[in-house]
C-alpha cells in the first residue's frame, strides 16, 4: 500500500513512522511534512490546506490511502478533495469536522446524542460573557468556538482573564467545570463500525505541577492503570457510538478519527470535547504500543470496511512522551535556534524523538516551532518508560528550550485519585 501523511507536526510524524513500519505498507509519502519525517518518508512541497493540491498530489503519486493529519485542513475540506478525486482519505468531511471546528456545534450534537457533558452556554457579547460567568462560578471556562490550535481554552479563577479572553473571541462556549481526572480517548470509525484504542493522558499547562498557561500538550503517556474497569466499554457505548450514529442521522456521517476528551467526575465520565483527528502528543504513545498494522485500522475507515479489520491489539508494555518546547512557548515561541544531540537520543533503547517545530538552515536543524520535539519512549512498565524519555530529553540541546520534568510522575507513583 502507497501512503501519503498530510501536514507539518509530531503528529503526523508519529503517523508517518508507524507507516514506515508497517509490513503492508511499500511507501510513505508526506506533505509538506518536516526534517524528521524526511527520514521515514518522501516529502513533497504542497500546502496542506490545498485540496485541489493534495488531491492532484495523491493522484500524481497513484497513493492507495491519504492521511490528513491536523485539524484545519479537515475543517477546510482537504478530504473531500481527496475522496472527489477517487482516492481513500482517512479523515472527516468539511461539515463533519465541524465536531471540532465549532464548539457550539459539538454542544448540539453531544445533546442529539444525550452525550454526557458539561453545562454550558453560547456567547456572542459582552453581556452574555458575563452572565454566563456569574452563572458557573469560578473556575471560570472559557472556550474559543472556533479552532485555536489546542489553545482555545482558558480556565482560571481570575474573572477578569476569562473576560478578557472571551473579548477576543468572535463567539465563545462558557461551560461549568468539571472535576476530576482526564483521559483522552481515540476511536477510530467509519461512519459506522467504532474502534476505540487504548485510552492515554495528557498535560496541557506548560509547566510542573499543572502550573502556566494552556498549550498545545507537553506530553502524554499510556496505558492508564488507574482507570476504572469497564471505562473504554462505557465511553463507547454512551459517548463514541452515539456520536456517530447522531452524526450520520443529520446527513453528515464522520469517517476518521473521533477524539474525546474526558474528565472523570465525582457524578461520572464527562466529555469535555470532541476533536476530530488524532490527538498531539497523546497519539505519538499510543501509536508506540499499536500491535494491529496501522495501514489496516485507517484503509478500513477510509473505505467502509472498518469491521473486517478487528479491535485494536496492543503490546504489553507502557509508553511515556515528553515535549521539548522553545524558549517563550507558547506565549512567543522562539525560532532559529539550533538543536543538537538528536542522534544520541534516537539511539537510545525503546526511545523515538519526533520532530513538530523543526526545520534545516545552512544543513543545521533548528526550531521552527513552539513544540519543538517530543520523545517518546516505551517501557516494561511505567517507570521505565518514564526513565528511557528523560534520558533522551537530557541527550538533547536546544538553547533556552523547556520541559515538564512530572509526565506521568502521579501515574507512576500510585497517587492519582477518582
Amino acid at each position: 500500500m502507497k501512503t501519503l501523511v498530510i501536514g507539518t507536526g509530531g503528529r503526523e510524524h508519529a503517523l508517518a513512522l508507524a507507516l514506515s513500519r508497517d509490513p503492508q505498507v511499500s511507501e510513505v509519502h508526506a506533505a509538506p511534512g518536516n526534517p524528521g519525517i524526511a527520514a521515514v518518508a518522501t516529502l513533497h512541497d504542497v500546502d496542506p490546506m490545498n485540496g485541489a493540491q493534495v488531491a492532484d498530489l495523491a493522484v500524481s503519486l497513484g497513493v492507495d490511502l491519504v492521511v490528513v493529519g491536523p485539524e484545519a485542513p479537515l475543517v477546510a475540506g482537504v478530504a473531500d478533495a481527496v475522496r472527489a478525486a477517487g482516492i481513500a482519505c482517512f479523515g472527516p468531511s468539511k461539515e463533519a469536522a465541524q465536531l471540532e471546528g465549532s464548539k457550539a456545534f459539538a454542544k448540539q450534537v453531544m445533546a442529539g446524542a444525550e452525550v454526557p457533558t458539561a453545562l454550558a452556554h453560547v456567547c456572542e457579547t459582552p453581556e452574555q460573557v458575563v452572565a454566563a460567568l456569574d452563572a458557573f462560578g469560578p473556575p471560570y471556562v472559557v472556550k474559543d468556538d472556533a479552532l485555536a490550535a489546542g489553545k482555545g481554552v482558558v480556565v482560571t479563577d481570575d474573572r477578569q482573564a476569562a473576560i478578557d479572553h472571551a473579548a477576543a473571541c468572535r463567539r465563545v462556549v462558557i461551560e461549568e467545570f468539571l472535576d476530576g481526572p482526564e483521559v483522552s480517548l481515540f476511536a477510530i470509525t467509519d461512519g459506522e463500525t467504532v474502534l476505540p484504542l487504548q485510552p492515554a493522558q495528557d498535560f496541557k499547562r506548560a509547566y510542573d505541577g499543572d502550573e502556566g498557561p494552556n498549550t498545545g500538550g507537553m506530553g502524554a503517556y499510556t496505558p492508564l492503570d488507574w482507570a476504572p474497569d469497564g471505562l473504554v466499554a462505557e465511553v463507547t457505548r454512551r459517548v463514541l457510538v452515539p456520536t456517530v450514529q447522531e452524526m450520520a442521522r443529520r446527513g453528515t456521517p464522520f469517517q476518521g478519527l473521533l477524539y474525546a476528551g474526558l474528565a472523570l467526575t465525582s457524578r461520572g465520565v464527562r466529555v469535555i470535547e470532541f476533536n476530530a483527528r488524532f490527538g498531539d502528543p497523546e497519539t505519538q504513545s499510543i501509536l508506540s504500543l499499536l500491535k494491529t498494522p496501522l495501514s489496516a485500522l485507517l484503509h478500513g475507515a477510509a473505505t467502509g470496511e472498518l469491521a473486517e479489520v478487528g479491535l485494536p491489539q496492543w503490546e504489553r508494555a507502557s509508553s511515556v512522551t515528553v515535549v521539548v518546547a522553545a524558549e517563550g512557548y507558547p506565549e512567543s515561541p522562539v525560532k532559529g535556534d539550533v538543536i543538537e544531540g538528536l542522534d544520541a537520543a534516537n539511539a537510545l533503547e525503546g526511545v523515538d524523538v519526533i520532530h513538530a517545530g523543526t526545520a534545516l538552515a545552512d544543513d543545521r536543524l533548528v526550531t521552527a516551532g513552539g513544540r519543538v520535539l517530543s520523545v517518546t519512549a516505551v517501557g516494561a512498565d511505567l517507570a521505565e518508560a518514564r526513565r528511557r524519555a528523560y534520558a533522551g530529553i537530557d541527550l538533547i540541546d536546544i538553547r533556552g528550550a523547556h520541559h515538564r520534568t512530572d509526565i506521568a510522575l502521579a501515574a507512576e507513583q500510585g497517587t492519582i485519585e477518582l
